[in-house]
């Protein structure tokens, strides 16, 4: 049997106690907030953050993952699935990499296939969604390479420095997804 959950450079893990610290570091960072989240950047305090690791653990229709490095196990991101409909098999992706010492190193990719795999093949989705900022372009390369589809748009949705941007819809389905194409790691 294969570890879902691992792949060559990434293994994708619970959070561990302590590392909300972290957590605020990261969505305290404005060039990783405006990537990451349409929300405007602001810093949140530890209890906030782990108010937000609650929302996660506390529901059956959001599942939040640490990313890790598969050598040292060092945090540097997080990732997983929010607006879960099990009923429908559908959910929203997301993922982001907070230490700015991996990105650019092609971590993204791996990431973005072990969560469809996981989605695809674990948990039984039918549609994994996401959406992504019109600003966003290797967000946007990394998601069209993997197969997404773009399904619509909401216009005009963002403003950031007094200017307006798209909030692009992406879609996958499985049958979509060419797995064939997915480096996946083989126990």
């Amino acid at each position: 049997m294969r570890n879902l959950l691992q792949g060559q450079n990434i293994i994708l893990t619970a959070l561990k106690e302590g590392e909300e610290n972290i957590l605020q570091q990261w969505f305290g960072n404005v060039k990783f907030m405006r990537h990451y989240d349409i929300v405007p950047a602001m810093p949140l305090s530890k209890k906030k953050i782990e108010e937000m690791i609650s929302y996660y653990e506390d529901s059956e229709e959001r599942l939040l993952l640490a990313v890790r490095t598969a050598e040292t196990q060092q945090l540097i991101g997080v990732a997983g699935f929010d607006e879960i409909v099990w009923s429908n098999g559908t959910a929203f992706l997301f993922l982001g990499i907070g230490d700015l010492n991996f990105r650019g190193k092609g971590l993204g990719s791996e990431i973005l296939n072990l969560l469809i795999d996981y989605g695809f093949n674990e948990l039984n989705f039918h549609k994994i969604q996401l959406n992504v900022i019109e600003y966003n372009k290797a967000a946007i390369k990394l998601y069209e390479k993997a197969g997404f589809i773009r399904e619509g748009l909401y216009r005009e949705y963002i403003c950031r420095d007094g200017r307006r941007y798209h909030l692009y819809l992406y879609g996958l389905l499985k049958s979509e997804w060419n797995r064939e194409l997915q480096p996946l790691t083989v126990e």
